[in-house]
């Protein structure tokens, strides 16, 4: 008399998932050999594809975490195993991703509490150096340490007193003036700076920005050296080494922390920079000669 054949298990269901993975874990080959098993990791696959791809593995990955999940007892004992095995791959996909944005490992995800953490970032994915954005390597302006109160209580007057900041690019149009710049050319180019400076938050920065900025080279109708000397004499020279001299200050700041306009036309190398400035189209006189 020969026995019915083995019904096979429907390891979609979930007591054929607990059935099916009840006799693999106490089998010696069974997940090495049983061909009930490859079908399964296949249906894993297919099952847990779209949940691997929305956060940007392969369904291999999810079928990998499917399968160390299946060989836990708590899957094997629970009410619903496809439901536990389900929530393991979603939290090993979720923990994978998150340990690939700060280069550590999966284990190490899991214990991070601080889920405000940015993914780490390259030094090549910003256009701008690390010390020109990152407020660990900001320093202070020297104005920021001076004190500009004069001890008046008169509220209406400091009201209708301009800032420093305004007295400073009315001296820097002022200087300009004085070598032979017409106003209606120079204080829309140096008010325009300003502008993006404010923008910016920091002289280092918004150079960056404005050494690539056209609408400002066509706005003095220069050249791209010419535009780079007028914002090294408004800005400054962003070079380390030259900061903290005159010529790394540039012209606003000095002016802000005190300069006087004529002190300025007295530095010898800063009107010599502006007088290197080739000179806008504009100012064209009769007879093609420039003033």
């Amino acid at each position: 008399m020969t026995s019915a054949p083995e019904t096979p298990l429907d390891f979609r269901t979930t007591e054929g998932l607990r059935l099916m993975l009840v006799r693999l874990r106490y089998a010696s080959d069974g997940w090495s050999h049983d061909p009930d098993a490859s079908d399964l990791m296949s249906y894993a696959m297919e099952k847990y594809g779209a949940l691997a791809r929305k956060y940007g593995y392969e369904p291999v990955e999810a079928a990998i975490a499917a399968f160390d999940a299946m060989h836990t007892r708590a899957v094997r004992v629970a009410e619903d195993p496809w439901a536990v095995v389900t929530r393991a791959v979603e939290l090993t996909l979720i923990y994978d991703h998150r340990a690939d944005g700060l280069l550590c490992s999966n284990q190490q995800a899991r214990r991070e509490v601080d889920f405000q953490r940015h993914d780490a970032e390259r030094f090549s994915d910003r256009e701008t150096d690390l010390a020109d954005f990152h407020p660990a390597f900001a320093i202070p302006a020297p104005q920021e340490f001076l004190e500009f109160d004069d001890g008046e209580s008169d509220d209406t007057e400091e009201d209708e007193e301009p800032t420093n900041a305004w007295f400073a690019v009315d001296d820097a149009v002022a200087v300009f003036v004085a070598l032979r710049w017409p106003e209606e050319v120079a204080r829309p180019a140096i008010e325009y700076i300003c502008t993006r400076l404010m923008r910016a938050g920091n002289r280092g920065t918004a150079f960056e920005a404005l050494r690539r900025d056209s609408h400002a080279q066509a706005m003095l109708d220069v050249d791209q050296r010419a535009w780079l000397v007028f914002l090294r004499v408004i800005l400054g020279n962003q070079h380390p080494d030259r900061r903290l001299t005159s010529a790394g200050r540039g012209m606003l700041l000095r002016l802000v922390i005190g300069d006087e306009p004529q002190t300025l036309l007295a530095d010898r190398a800063l009107v010599a920079q502006i007088a290197s400035i080739r000179h806008p189209a504009r100012l064209r006189v009769a007879g093609g000669r420039r003033v």
